[in-house]
């Protein structure tokens, strides 16, 4: 059974950088998208990147574009989110999950209805704030 553990959240100030990484166990991760949502109190879960099987292709929501950059290393079973710029909205616990691809097929511009999702961490908290 596939499990996902995200690590990496913190504290830090406005501009800011952090790095989240979400690790997998119990199933190899080349087949399956992964994609990083982030949840702030009261708000709605939003996703925010994902990255195909092969780490070929990559989505971002509009917000973090050019501030964030997803990448994976299938040889550690591990996906990374390094986030710069950060700003006091991008404030919210961050999940990673993961969606098998061959089942879900990856189109360039939109990530994986959440609900398709096989597997989900328990998340990572980041606060932005000085």
């Amino acid at each position: 059974q596939l499990q996902l553990v995200e690590s990496g959240g913190g504290l830090v100030q406005p501009g800011g950088s952090l790095r989240l990484s979400c690790v997998a166990s119990g199933m190899t991760l080349d087949y399956y998208i992964i994609s990083w949502y982030r949840q702030a109190p009261g708000e709605e879960r939003e996703v925010v990147s994902c990255i195909s099987g092969s780490g070929g292709m990559t989505n971002y929501v509009d917000s973090v574009k050019g501030r964030f950059s997803i990448s994976r290393d299938n040889a550690k079973n591990k996906v990374d989110l390094q986030m710069n710029g950060l700003k006091p909205e991008d404030t919210a616990n961050y999940y990673c999950a993961a969606t098998f691809q061959p089942r879900v097929r990856f189109v360039q511009g939109q990530c994986p209805p959440d609900k398709e999702a096989e597997a989900w961490g328990q998340g990572t908290q980041v606060t932005v704030s000085s």
